[in-house]
C-alpha cells in the first residue's frame, strides 16, 4: 500500500498533531505553519519607518487594591496626527484569572493578543493546569521577542499584563519593553504615550486598602489626566457615550464592567473636573 504524500487532503491529521510535544502553542506554530505567526507574517512585507502609516493605541493603565487587580484603556486610536478610531478596544481577558492590555501599532498588538489567548487555552488543554501567574508573564515575553523586528520598524507593541495570584492570594502587575523584557510592579503602573501623565495622577491618588470602586475612580482620573496633556489619548466621550474599557480581576475571576457602570463614574469624574479641572487635591501628609 503507498503511503499518503499528504494526510490532511485525505481528511487525516498529520502525526504530529497527534504527538504529545510541548505545551507552547507558539513553538508548535514555529515548526508545523511557521507563516502564521504574526512576526513571521509581515517580515520582509515593509521596509522604512511605518509608525506614522498604521494604527496606534494608548494608555492602558493598571492598579492593584486588597482584592485583585484593574485594568483600563481609553479607547482612542490615532494614525499620525489623525484620530482614525475612537472606540478601540486595547484590553482584553486573556484567560479566567489574568487580562492584558497594549500600546502600541494596533494590527501586531491585536494578534499578539490573540496568539497569547491560545497560547494559554492550549497549556491548560495539553498540561491540564492552569499556568501560573509567573509562567504566563514569562510566555508574554517570548511573544514580544518575537516581534522585535517589525518594533525595530515602527511596529512596536507594548503590553501590560496583570492578573490574579491564587497562591499569593493578590493581584499582580507585569510590564514590559519592546525586546521582552518583563518587570513586575508595585501597586500601579501604566504604558503609552499617556503613561506618564498617568502614573504622575496616581502617585498622588493612589493608597493601600482602597475598595474595587475606589481603584476604577482613581484609574479614570489617571486616564482623564493623560487625556489633559497627550493628544493621543482619548478622555470620556460624552456625546458618543465611548468610555474607557475597564476589567477587574479577582479570586472569582476576569469580569469587564458594563458600560453603563463606566459611564457613571466617568460622568462624576467630568462633572468634578468643572469645579477642580487639574483633579482631586492629594493631601500633603
Amino acid at each position: 500500500m503507498n503511503a499518503v504524500a499528504n494526510p490532511i487532503e485525505h481528511g487525516r491529521l498529520p502525526a504530529s498533531y497527534l504527538t504529545p510535544g510541548s505545551s507552547s502553542f507558539a513553538d508548535f506554530l514555529s515548526q508545523q505553519a511557521p507563516d502564521l505567526l504574526p512576526s513571521r507574517r509581515h517580515r520582509g512585507a515593509v521596509s522604512g519607518d511605518l509608525s506614522g502609516e498604521v494604527l496606534h493605541g494608548t494608555t492602558i493603565v493598571a492598579v492593584t487594591y486588597p482584592g485583585g487587580v484593574v485594568m483600563a484603556g481609553d479607547r482612542r486610536a490615532t494614525m499620525g496626527n489623525v484620530i482614525a478610531q475612537r472606540d478601540a478596544e486595547k484590553v482584553y481577558p486573556a484567560d479566567e484569572y489574568s487580562c492584558v492590555g497594549f500600546a502600541g501599532s494596533s494590527g501586531p498588538g491585536v494578534e499578539m493578543v490573540r496568539l497569547f489567548q491560545t497560547e494559554l487555552e492550549h497549556y491548560e488543554k495539553i498540561e491540564g493546569t492552569t499556568l501560573s501567574i509567573d509562567g504566563k508573564a514569562n510566555r508574554l515575553s517570548g511573544l514580544i521577542r518575537g516581534n522585535l523586528a517589525m518594533a525595530m520598524q515602527g511596529l512596536a507593541v507594548v503590553p501590560l499584563f496583570a492578573g490574579y495570584d491564587m497562591t499569593r492570594e493578590r493581584g499582580r502587575i507585569f510590564s514590559y519593553d519592546v525586546a521582552g523584557a518583563s518587570y513586575e510592579e508595585t501597586a500601579f503602573h501604566a504604558v503609552g504615550s499617556g503613561s506618564v501623565f498617568a502614573r504622575g495622577a496616581l502617585k498622588k491618588l493612589y493608597h493601600e486598602g482602597m475598595s474595587e470602586r475606589d481603584s476604577v475612580s482613581s484609574i479614570l482620573q489617571a486616564l482623564y489626566d493623560a487625556a489633559d496633556d497627550d493628544s493621543a489619548t482619548g478622555g470620556p466621550d460624552l456625546p458618543r457615550r465611548i468610555f474607557p474599557i475597564v476589567a477587574v480581576v479577582t479570586a472569582d475571576g476576569y469580569r469587564r464592567l458594563p458600560d453603563a457602570d463606566v459611564g457613571q463614574l466617568a460622568d462624576d469624574v467630568v462633572n468634578s473636573r468643572m469645579s477642580r479641572p487639574d483633579g482631586p487635591a492629594a493631601p500633603l501628609y
